[in-house]
């Protein structure tokens, strides 16, 4: 038998920085897609239409009220349904078809998204319009992130880090530019979005056209392809060694076809090996998402309402330092992958994290019905945030890292697309749950 060659390096970290730049434009457009609500709204308005109608004592209009929890529905319920749809089709789907065909109708949609905020339209169509983009996007977002994790179990374990830091600088990035943007003129501001959206989408589809060219990459797709198995091996030398020794003619019905070899490869099966980290990556996302932004976005600070701090304290205690921390999180399993996927210990540090649930509804939320005040000062708040944010990128990361590596190496790319699916269900219980905990504070 042939030896194994070593694997290649990967020369100048080329296709690490590809996965990053893939991992930042599956989120970089759907983050900038959200920090563009307020001009969304805005064109929704009764003063823009002048015939939308309004709910007794509110001042916006119905579709305008209606937005964000309609937004929410269109974007989750299609992430969730695609995601679940790709970890069991993508075998059949080829993979550049998978990405770059997402990748292009996300640059479309976004394209088209741009135009219209230099078109006047009616308020419903707008509406309706709008949603059917959260759709497209998130549908197509939900192939391309189950794709891409899949592409990263293919390799080392330490390549998932770049997508899910990736994923985390697009939220810094976004969170960064709503405070730039404030105080400009909203379809300024969300036409700039919009297009540097279209432009991180051009750049992760020739990122990804780079791929196949690079020798490390090339290496461990051919090592993880489907192989005979080790009776095939030992018929086939078996079969070789009579040939040899037997040079009588041989006719076509003398040898039995042999099929083309496949591995079947059954997701139920795989959930089994991996069921520890997709449960707790689903655990950590509904935790993040129960609680941020739906009750820290509306804790309070001490400082005046008019003052410069109490201007910028959401945008820059809630989203800024959020993004960031779960940005570091993310990123520090490029150097530190601790515990291990084995440790019993992981999992009981993803369920400890509910105990931010209590913590966050205990600082100074308005308007509050049910929970008294404890943690008032804005330190306590921001101390939290940090502690919040980091653990989540950390250990979600390492989650995300571990799922592919528990399993033989051609079941590698579903156990992938299953973690991306059990991340989405995160999302989507995440989202269902805030409303409870919200009315619970």
């Amino acid at each position: 038998m042939t030896a194994i060659s070593a694997p290649p390096r990967d020369r100048y970290n080329a296709v690490w920085i590809i996965f990053f730049i893939m991992g930042l434009g599956t989120l970089l457009p759907w983050n900038f897609f959200i920090t563009a609500t307020t001009y969304f709204t805005s064109r929704l308005s009764v003063n823009q239409t002048g015939n939308g109608t309004k709910g007794p004592g509110d001042s916006r209009s119905v579709l305008e009220a209606k937005f964000s929890s309609t937004m929410t529905l269109c974007a989750m319920l299609p992430l969730l349904i695609f995601t679940c749809l790709n970890s069991f089709i993508h075998q059949k789907i080829p993979q550049k078809l998978r990405i770059v065909g997402s990748l292009s109708v996300i640059f479309g949609v976004f394209l088209i998204t741009a135009t219209l905020v230099k078109v006047a339209m009616a308020p419903l169509p707008f509406f309706s319009i709008t949603m059917i983009k959260i759709i497209c996007i998130n549908s197509f977002g939900a192939v391309l992130q189950g794709s891409l994790f899949g592409l990263a179990g293919l390799l080392p374990a330490s390549y998932t880090t770049p997508i899910m830091s990736g994923q985390g600088l697009a939220g810094t990035f976004a969170a960064v530019s709503m405070i730039i943007a404030t105080g400009s003129a909203l379809t300024d501001s969300a036409f700039g979005y919009f297009i540097t959206a279209c432009v991180v989408i051009l750049l992760a589809i020739a990122s990804y056209l780079a791929l196949p060219r690079l020798e490390f990459f090339k290496y461990y797709s051919e090592c993880h392809s489907p192989k005979p198995s080790t009776d095939e091996e030992n018929k086939m030398d078996l079969l070789v060694k009579e040939n040899a020794v037997d040079t009588r003619p041989v006719t076509l019905t003398e040898v039995e076809p042999r099929p083309a070899v496949s591995v079947s490869v059954s997701v139920f099966g795989i959930f089994k090996q991996i069921w520890v980290m997709a449960l707790s990556v689903c655990f950590i996302f509904a935790i993040t998402i129960g609680t941020f932004p739906a009750v820290t976005v509306d804790v309070k600070s001490i400082a005046d309402a008019d003052s410069t701090w109490g201007k910028y304290f959401i945008s820059v205690s809630c989203f800024l330092v959020f993004n960031v921390m779960d940005w570091a999180g993310r990123s520090l399993t490029a150097v530190c992958m601790w515990p291990g996927k084995d440790s019993r210990l992981l999992p009981i540090l993803v369920v400890m994290r509910v105990v931010f649930v209590p913590l966050f509804m205990l600082c100074n939320v308005r308007p509050r019905t049910f929970t008294p005040v404890v943690f008032e000062h804005d330190a306590w708040y921001i101390l939290f945030m940090v502690l919040f944010a980091f653990s989540n990128g950390y250990l979600a990361s390492l989650c995300m890292c571990f799922g592919p590596k528990k399993v033989p190496p051609h079941e590698s790319e579903t156990a992938g697309a299953v973690m991306a699916f059990f991340l989405s269900l995160g999302l989507a219980l995440g989202a269902a749950l805030s409303f409870a905990i919200r009315a619970l504070v």
